[in-house]
């Protein structure tokens, strides 16, 4: 039995060959998966990355219940460095290549460490918290070791994949497994959100931004991570698709330093049993739009409240997730075809896909020093404003995008729209500004986080 298994992983992982045979003699049988990491490993790197972090001391009070809120963020911050470990992968000779951004992001020195042990800096070119990925130049670097990107809509479960990385700082490591889902959406771990290959190949702390290949020395996907009860490796591990990185690189290769997504202005919900039996499916499936911006090309393209999109671009999508992961490979400035059903037709409609538009204008307005909250900055809300700190869709007024120095203090965070000041509606930054320098002995602000609302007041 293990004759025959053998001789079916040669088979399949023979990526050097001209064409799949049949191994001719004990010593391919005996080979395995050699050859193929001999092929790809050399592209994988280890990274070393510092960055320094402002930190406070823990107030004395942060265990009880009633003081904890009048000391928080009270204490001077002291720098600290911070020191990650993990892997990424080069992804053309001159040295661009792709790791997580929870390895590299903010960091201030990035040490690149190649298989032959050949050491280089690194600087980030794109970074996105959101999707976990960033975009790095390694420096003075030519003639480099690369992957080929596959296009990872062709990956079926099944599927044999290596992953490879630098688990627990104790050098480049192997393992193998096969894909074991796809369109694996909202399984991270944390607030973020994505769409991910699922596979059963072990992937340890250190794995994250390696490769995971397929048997032609493709790369698939970039190795997240893992999810498990035990926090060892016997869980499922997560990789970002191939295709979405390929994107990344083209935005880092025209300049952008932050990625852009196409803005669908609408918010759905996947389709559940009982919704497609009130809709009249005949199976559970895509997502039905509940709200639309009034500038959502979606809108403009005639999807309706009440519509189930089922398909982008004839790839089916079933989590809001899924569908922003198909728009983000399909890039700005083209069109997608999106499949809807309505009254238990399907349609298909053609969606330009353009950024979220950035008017009406922000006019940032940041609170003088003697006011009673220094140092807040308050921007108008428009599209680019919902979709960067993920709004209510039917937001509008003011938004607080940095608290600054003295805003937690008083409760404030990022995100939180203010409503009212002193009893009177806000409308612009620019009047909110006003009123918050404009009090003397009373502040009273009426703000919204999320769909909450609450009234703080404070005597000056």
């Amino acid at each position: 039995m293990f004759r025959i298994l053998a001789l079916i992983a040669v088979v399949i992982a023979a990526p050097l060959a001209a064409e799949t045979r049949v191994p001719q003699s004990q010593s391919e049988i005996a080979l395995g998966f050699a050859p193929l990491v001999k092929q790809a490993a050399p592209a994988v790197v280890n990274i070393y990355a510092r960055r320094i972090v402002e930190q406070r001391q823990r107030s004395p009070f942060a265990d009880d219940p009633f003081f904890r809120d009048f000391f928080e963020g009270f204490g001077n911050p002291r720098p600290q460095v911070q020191n990650s470990l993990g892997s990424g992968v080069i992804l053309t000779s001159d040295g661009i290549m792709v790791s997580n951004y929870h390895v590299v992001g903010g960091a201030q020195d990035i040490r690149v460490v190649l298989n032959d042990r050949r050491e280089f800096e690194a600087d980030i070119l794109l970074a996105d918290q959101e999707a976990d990925l960033a975009i790095l130049q390694i420096r003075n670097s030519e003639g480099l070791p690369h992957l080929e990107i596959r296009n990872s809509d062709t990956v079926e479960v099944g599927e044999l994949v290596l992953a490879i990385g630098n688990p627990f700082g104790v050098g480049q490591t192997v393992t193998s497994g096969i894909v074991s889902g796809l369109a694996r959406s909202g399984t991270a771990t944390g607030s973020s959100r994505g769409y991910y290959i699922q596979t059963d190949a072990p992937i340890n702390p250190g794995n994250s931004g390696g490769a995971l290949i397929d048997v032609n020395g493709r790369l698939v996907g970039i190795n997240t991570r893992i999810l498990t009860r035990s926090g060892g490796s016997n869980g499922i591990g997560f990789a970002i698709p191939a295709t979405l990185v390929a994107r990344f690189v083209e935005q880092a290769k025209a300049g952008h330093d932050r990625f852009l997504r196409p803005w669908a202005g609408m918010n759905g919900q996947p389709v559940d049993s009982d919704i497609a039996e009130s809709l009249g499916l005949s199976t559970p499936r895509g997502i039905v739009i509940s709200e639309l911006h009034p500038v959502s090309p979606f809108l403009d393209a005639g999807i309706r409240p009440g519509d189930v999109i089922v398909a982008v671009d004839g790839q089916p999508v079933n989590t809001p997730d899924e569908m922003v992961y198909r728009m983000s490979v399909a890039g700005l400035g083209n069109q997608v075809a999106v499949t809807r059903v309505r009254d238990g037709e399907e349609a298909q409609v053609e969606v330009p896909l353009m950024a979220a538009p950035d008017t009406p204008p922000r006019e940032l307005r940041i609170t003088a020093q003697d006011a009673p909250i220094p140092g807040l900055e308050l921007s108008n809300i428009n599209p680019a404003v919902i979709a960067e700190l993920g709004l209510p869709l039917s937001s509008e007024g003011v938004v607080v995008t940095d608290p600054g120095p003295a805003g937690p203090r008083a409760g404030l965070a990022r995100g939180d729209i203010l409503r009212a000041i002193n009893d009177v509606a806000v409308t612009d930054a620019q009047s909110a500004a006003r009123l918050l320098e404009g009090v003397s002995r009373w502040l009273s602000l009426e703000v919204q986080r999320g769909t909450q609302r609450r009234v703080m007041r404070f005597r000056l």
